[in-house]
């Protein structure tokens, strides 16, 4: 799954993906960046 990195500013594979729900109730994809170690999240189901 690929999410968009503001470091690297570029889509990236996430690496380490889980499943959480956001406070508001959506569900998101959380992981790691490859590339440069930062948090990337992606809205939505996946």
């Amino acid at each position: 799954m690929q999410g968009y990195c503001m470091k690297c500013r570029k889509k990236v594979e996430i690496k380490n993906p889980q499943r959480i729900t956001m406070r508001n109730g959506k569900p998101a994809t959380q992981g790691m960046c490859p590339n440069c170690g930062t948090k990337v999240v992606r809205i939505g189901k996946g």
